[in-house]
């Protein structure tokens, strides 16, 4: 049976419908003269034969062909008379704006982070939409339902928010250290960019908000202790710095009376003290053996007295000259030697009374000049 309809109007008990047709379960038989309502947040346009005909703005309409004029040729000449009936159905449009829809992404967007390098990044936020042209919308994503929800539509605007997000951070961000700064252009930017892929099915972008973008639990973590290790500085003014404030500690809890307190203070602080007093104390007696390793190995033997004294021309405890030193060890040697008693060096020449090396073939000394004889 065709339902006649004689009042056509539409209510939104629920506010989450975006589109209802009237009526709902296809084309209805509608007559000339009959009453059309359409409120101030609401657009009706008609539809034929799966055909629209005609976009009706708030008001009460009735249905001639002198008030609207598409109707003439809906009707048809044979129906012109009062009451004639035509079949067609009604598609109401809400104009008011959607608040409250959420976005958010599903799976992390890998972002290369100039100093954390790959970082994966969740982000989301809320956009709020209205429809600014009702044909446009109905024809493109309504369709031939009798009823269309903000929640039906949701889930497809978050799509296309994610794919733009995640082309606009790598080209605006570097470093997640700069989100902060940068928020608000990020949102800025990206509901210029969404606005025309929202357009193009009839939708206005009224609001764009980006609530958080965070990376992952780990590398929050990360972050945190990086963040504490810079408020230390230098590890060594950090360990002087808790030293001291140790034995003050101590120092106040023994003037306040407290004695188990000031047993541990004290005890923590001198502890702390003794401590850094041996770590000082080895290190200064590392770098004095290693002053005596040097000195000792710069010692030659004196081949007259034996005894071991610094190099020179002559023995600053017996005198008499030292001799040449080998030219392979350093080591000291006695005037005509011809091998290093050290490492056996084999040498050249004659050696002079002054202990200089003569070169083979010289017949005087190339340090005193001494003839050689």
């Amino acid at each position: 049976m065709v339902k006649k309809l004689e009042i056509i109007e539409w209510l939104d008990d629920t506010g989450k419908e975006i589109v209802h047709r009237e009526p709902q379960s296809g084309s209805g038989e509608f007559r000339i003269g009959s009453q059309l309502v359409v409120r101030e947040s609401q657009e009706a346009v008609f539809f034929r034969d799966g055909k629209a005909m005609g976009v009706l703005g708030p008001g009460r309409h009735t249905l001639t062909t002198q008030n609207i004029p598409f109707l003439t040729e809906l009707v048809g000449m044979a129906f012109e008379g009062e009451g004639s009936p035509f079949r067609a159905e009604v598609y109401y449009v809400s104009k008011k704006t959607f608040v409250d829809m959420k976005w958010g992404t599903k799976e992390p967007i890998i972002f290369r982070d100039k100093e954390l390098a790959m970082v994966r990044l969740r982000a989301f936020g809320q956009f709020s939409i209205k429809v600014n042209e009702s044909l446009l919308f109905v024809n493109k994503l309504v369709g031939t339902e009798g009823r269309y929800t903000a929640d039906a539509i949701e889930g497809f605007l978050k799509g296309v928010i994610i794919s733009r997000l995640a082309d606009l951070l790598g080209e605006t961000l570097e470093s997640i250290f700069d989100l902060a700064r940068v928020y608000d252009e990020i949102g800025t930017l990206g509901k210029a960019r969404l606005a025309d892929d929202f357009e193009k099915y009839g939708i206005q972008l009224v609001d764009f908000y980006i609530n958080a973008i965070t990376p992952p639990e780990e590398v929050q973590k990360r972050i945190d202790e990086r963040s504490s290790m810079g408020a230390l500085g230098d590890m060594n003014a950090y360990m002087r710095y808790k030293t001291a404030t140790a034995i003050s500690d101590a120092a106040q809890n023994e003037s306040g009376g407290g004695g188990a307190a000031t047993g541990v203070g004290l005890g923590a602080g001198v502890g702390m003290g003794a401590t850094m007093a041996q770590m000082m104390t080895q290190s200064l007696n590392q770098g004095q053996s290693q002053q005596g390793a040097a000195a000792a190995a710069a010692l030659v033997v004196c081949p007259s007295c034996k005894k071991q004294v610094p190099p020179a021309k002559f023995c600053p405890e017996c005198g008499k000259a030292m001799g040449a030193s080998c030219p392979k060890c350093g080591a000291a040697i006695a005037n005509g030697a011809k091998f290093c008693p050290e490492c056996g060096q084999k040498l050249g020449g004659q050696t002079c009374s002054c202990g200089a090396e003569i070169p083979s073939g010289s017949k005087f000394c190339p340090d005193c000049g001494k003839k050689v004889e």
